[in-house]
């Protein structure tokens, strides 16, 4: 009976949690064209925050993306080829707001940070979009979009820092 009720609590309170969360989520959808194969970085979110952006430029796209979480490199999609650029965040530091230019592809994407950092990759050309968190004390939790040799379409997706699953000490 007691692990019965054990239970119950562990549900109910699961459940209370995902609640809260869903409710300071937002996501708006993916900024460009679309067409390729879709990403997502939903599950290396498990591993902490967001605490580095690996991108890759030509001279008109971004043409990949690679995020680490919790000092954890998840995936990379898009082309292998370009320049590659590479930002660790600060202890702590978090994205608070994306930005960027977009027509058939994604040309430029712009992160800032909430230590007031502005990350820019790719070229500024195309429409301009501008993406940041519906709620007050959220943050970039994952991106997701759609790649083939460039970055067809991106999309933010922000909420509360959970705890995580599988952090690294200090990657909380």
């Amino acid at each position: 009976m007691m692990l019965a009720f054990m239970c119950l609590c562990l549900l109910l309170g699961s459940t209370a949690a995902s609640s809260v969360q869903s409710r300071l989520s937002s996501f708006v959808g993916e900024y460009g064209a679309g067409g390729g194969t879709a990403f997502s970085y939903s599950s290396d979110q498990l591993n902490g925050q967001i605490t580095g952006l690996r991108v890759r430029e030509n001279h008109n796209h971004v043409i990949g993306i690679q995020l680490q979480y919790g000092g954890i490199w998840g995936s990379y999609y898009g082309n292998p080829s370009g320049t590659l650029l590479e930002v660790i965040l600060h202890r702590g530091e978090t994205i608070t707001q994306a930005s960027g230019k977009v027509a058939s592809y994604v040309n430029e994407l712009v992160f800032v940070t909430s230590k007031g950092r502005v990350l820019k990759f790719g070229q500024p050309s195309g429409n301009s979009f501008n993406d940041f968190p519906l709620y007050e004390g959220s943050v970039l939790r994952y991106v997701s979009g759609r790649y083939s040799s460039v970055i067809h379409s991106i999309g933010f997706h922000w909420g509360t820092q959970p705890s995580c699953v599988y952090c690294k000490d200090g990657a909380k």
